[in-house]
């Protein structure tokens, strides 16, 4: 008997299923949960809001260190956050002395963004503890579902990128 395609059970006459059964919704809420939970350690860690994590850590990564300065916008969009969303944080952290802003030697109205030294000493405690989580969850999985998941998560995100070009034209996150 023929293998069916890829959507064929979508398509039966089941019974319309409840949002609990979802499988976009119980990998947000799964998402969400990890998310939380980095961010109350981080919180109380740190004093580094979820979203400041995020703009330290791809600032470590594409900053100095691994290349140039980056951009507002380039670290919005990395982070998933509309530009107006990371502005904020980046204008929290400046005020911080977390990191810094600087015109582009490029020109223009660019403004590049780097660590500070403090900002980099605030991000070698969020990797350890991020790395410390990583472990955790991974530790929750056998080598063979460690490896579906990396797969299926590959392949989810393959998915959603088709699914996102029927669509009218968006950001990836949605706005």
């Amino acid at each position: 008997m023929p293998r069916p395609s890829p959507g064929t059970a979508a398509r039966r006459a089941d019974p319309p299923l409840v949002i609990h059964d979802l499988l976009s919704y119980r990998l947000g809420r799964a998402a969400n949960l990890v998310s939380r939970s980095a961010a109350m350690r981080y919180r109380r860690e740190f004093d580094v809001s979820l979203g400041e994590w995020r703009a330290l850590a791809l600032l470590a990564a594409g900053g100095p260190a691994n290349g140039a300065p980056v951009s507002l916008n380039d670290l919005a969009r990395a982070a998933g956050l509309d530009k107006a969303q990371m502005s904020r944080v980046v204008a929290g952290l400046i005020q911080r002395g977390l990191i810094l802003r600087r015109m582009s030697l490029r020109g223009g109205r660019m403004v590049a963004l780097t660590l500070t030294k403090a900002g980099a000493r605030i991000y070698e405690g969020l990797i350890a503890a991020a790395a410390e989580r990583d472990a955790m969850f991974r530790a929750c999985l056998t080598p063979a579902e460690l490896a579906a998941l990396e797969t299926a998560l590959g392949k989810l995100a393959a998915e959603a990128r088709r699914a996102m070009h029927g669509e009218p034209d968006q950001d990836e996150d949605g706005s």
